[in-house]
């Protein structure tokens, strides 16, 4: 089931590009694209993870080693922590926003928005290149 981490990193960057199109649409006050590309985004991030637990459950629970060497390791392992730890964080932060979002409490969706925003945008691209670190550049002997 090689395929699925390829969906995965294409999902996430996929996330990653309807999120950029959503900021550029509250940019410019477009208040119903913005709300539709977030929600696609959240969309996008759901089957994602549904992907990703699926991987998991069909690889039952192997974890694909890195085993480069070098400046490379350390690297990639400062990417994969960062990651992971914000992957989680992100979560309740993207359901709190959507939720104040989709109620219309402008103030109380700003206020999170601006921490989630970043932080969602950096999990959707170190997500995808810990799946070229990992399965392209540096794949598995």
């Amino acid at each position: 089931m090689q395929i699925l981490p390829a969906i995965n990193a294409t999902l996430n960057g996929t996330s990653g590009v309807l999120l950029l199109i959503a900021y550029v649409f509250i940019r410019r006050r477009n208040i119903r694209m913005h709300k539709r590309f977030m929600l696609a985004a959240c969309t996008t991030s759901l089957i994602f993870l549904a992907c990703y637990v699926l991987n998991h459950i069909l690889r039952h629970g192997v974890v694909t080693r890195f085993t480069a060497t070098g400046w490379v390791r350390p690297l990639y392992f400062t990417i994969l922590i960062s990651h992971t730890i914000l992957a989680i964080t992100i979560v309740p932060m993207a359901i709190l926003s959507v939720r104040n979002g989709l109620k219309m409490r402008v103030a109380q969706h700003r206020r999170i928005a601006k921490w989630t925003f970043p932080l969602w945008m950096y999990v959707s691209v170190t997500g995808v290149l810990v799946y070229f670190f990992l399965y392209q550049w540096y794949p598995p002997a």
